[in-house]
């Protein structure tokens, strides 16, 4: 494990750290401020809180429905639900065990606000990875965001289409 990402998030810093996706730009939720000033990421747009397993995802977000979440979780899929977003990515190992230590960080794509989404560490803008307290290299990821679906109405509802597809 990277104890260097775990001192950094709770030491109130961001790291950078590889999900099924994209690079993720991680903080812990108490510090999530620091992830829209690196980004230059609007306030109004919430960053997702990211969990390694569904049952912590579950313990910390009180209210969530667990059999919807069991349809796209883990997986390439960030829920909408009400004003917050969540996500149970297959994650790397290293970056597995980075959140296991936490619990649960809120997270977006490590880029600036409208960027390209990086898939290597090196496509992370450089001022990005210089504020950072750790990086987490997993080598290059598939490039693609996660699917963004908002589960609170009557029917599931692709806010973004990405990697995952919309189960049946």
């Amino acid at each position: 494990m990277s104890e260097d990402a775990v001192a950094a998030l709770r030491a109130g810093r961001a790291v950078i750290l590889p999900t099924d996706t994209v690079y993720g730009l991680c903080a812990l939720p108490e510090h999530e401020e620091v992830l829209y000033e690196l980004k230059g990421r609007d306030r109004s747009k919430p960053v997702a809180l990211l969990a390694a397993d569904v049952d912590t995802l579950v313990a910390a977000v009180p209210g969530l429905d667990r059999s919807v979440l069991g349809r796209y979780l883990p997986g390439p899929y960030t829920l909408v639900v009400g004003e917050a977003g969540v996500r149970v990515p297959s994650l790397p190992p290293a970056a597995a065990e980075v959140v296991r230590a936490v619990g649960v960080v809120a997270a977006t794509s490590a880029n600036f606000s409208g960027g390209p989404d990086p898939r290597r560490v090196v496509d992370i803008p450089a001022e990005i990875r210089t504020a950072c307290g750790a990086i987490v290299d997993a080598g290059e990821l598939a490039g693609v965001p996660s699917t963004v679906i908002d589960v609170t109405g009557p029917e599931p509802r692709v806010l973004r289409q990405g990697a995952g597809a919309l189960p049946e």
